[in-house]
């Protein structure tokens, strides 16, 4: 039986994709803030623009691609069980190939109902021919299309989901993530005692974790380094 491997990514993973982060210097933050676009209030005053917004991050999104550190993530399914919990709102890790991966904050590509986010029946998952939502277009319930994005002050649905894995982990693997964002920084509280953690991110972390082997280089070089570990355990 495989050992099992939980990966948490953050938007250091993409970043090499040529997706912005939100908080780093130019972020996306920077240029729109973030109570006009990513909380609740802002889909109150002006479903529009948050959408014009969704839109654009979809546009740039298709034009990006996988890079070597997504690609390794996937590639070590030949030798663990691999569940990728990511906090990033791209497919890039499916792309990549990983076959588990657990959207803590939505997923890009999907839009959904304003009236109830998680109904199913009205997930709707986008395509590069169809990427963008028109100005007040309708989900099959007849309420608003919104982007399948947690908000701001929302709850994060799939967390308990992300807990349970990381109880489970094997080994636990963090890439580019600064580890302040509540709740996905605490998952790594529910690893178990002596699990051997990895952190691949080129900045210094200013969360506590005893134990763990920092390397401190973006996601592809990284990468590179933890699974010729891994490969050789």
């Amino acid at each position: 039986m495989k050992k099992k491997l939980v990966v948490l990514t953050g938007a250091g993973m993409s970043v090499e994709s040529g997706l912005s982060t939100f908080r780093d210097a130019d972020g996306l933050w920077e240029n729109y803030p973030v109570q006009k676009v990513a909380t609740h209030e802002a889909w109150e005053d002006d479903p529009n623009y948050v959408n014009e917004f969704y839109n654009m991050l979809r546009g740039k999104l298709l034009k990006a691609k996988p890079n070597k550190g997504h690609e390794l993530v996937a590639e070590l399914e030949k030798y663990y069980d691999v569940t990728v919990i990511t906090q990033n709102v791209d497919n890039l890790h499916e792309m990549a190939g990983s076959s588990k991966v657990i959207h803590l904050h939505g997923e890009l590509m999907k839009v959904c109902s304003e009236r109830d986010v998680d109904d199913e029946r009205y997930i709707k998952q986008l395509t590069p021919d169809n990427y963008t939502v028109a100005p007040d277009e309708k989900a099959g319930d007849g309420s608003r299309l919104r982007p399948y994005i947690v908000f701001f002050g929302e709850g994060v649905p799939n967390i308990s989901r992300a807990a349970e894995e990381c109880s489970k982990a094997d080994i636990f693997l963090i890439i580019g993530t600064s580890l302040v964002v509540y709740p996905a920084a605490g998952l790594v509280q529910y690893v178990k005692h002596g699990v051997p953690i990895y952190l691949v991110d080129p900045a210094d972390v200013s969360a506590h974790i005893s134990g763990v082997t920092h390397i401190k280089k973006g996601a592809s070089e990284g990468m590179k380094e933890v699974a010729e570990q891994l490969i050789s355990l």
